[in-house]
Parts: structure tokens; sequence; C-alpha cells
């Protein structure tokens, strides 16, 4: 397929393209040079972050009152500001 780089270097994924991947705008997308070639993948973030997550145990009481404990400490510092 061609496609042709405007001003600025800007390039357009044709629509075909765009949903046949599933691209949406504002898509980070990763671009690789491959010798004399341009290598350019689409990046699932939400997908990344759940990867990384995957295993990761915690208790959510836990997480909770953390999170209390915080906000109570974020409070008693606006409180004390003049």
């Amino acid at each position: 397929m061609k496609i042709r780089m405007g001003k600025r270097g800007v390039i357009v994924v044709p629509k075909a393209v765009r949903e046949r991947l599933g691209l949406k705008e504002g898509m980070v997308l990763e671009l690789e040079v491959k010798g004399d070639e341009l290598v350019l993948r689409a990046r699932d973030l939400w997908a990344e972050l759940r990867a990384r997550g995957e295993g990761t145990k915690f208790d959510v009481d836990i997480f909770e009152r953390e999170l209390d404990e915080a906000e109570d400490k974020w409070l008693e510092r606006r409180v004390e500001k003049p």
C-alpha cells in the first residue's frame, strides 16, 4: 500500500487499515526504523497495564484504609494553611 507524506512529515493511515486494526484517535503508535524501513505498531496500553497487574494480589481493605489515611493527611494540611 502506498501513502503520501504531507507537510511536516504527517502521514495518514487509511481508514480501512485503522478499522482493521482497531486504531482510534489518540492511541499511541510505536515507530521503529529498521534499516531503510519504517515499522509502525499499534500499542494497546490498557492491555499492557492489565498484563503488568496480572498476579498482583492486594487486600482491598488495606488499600482503602491507606487511601483514607492519605486523604485525612491531605485535609489536615489544607486546614492548617491560612
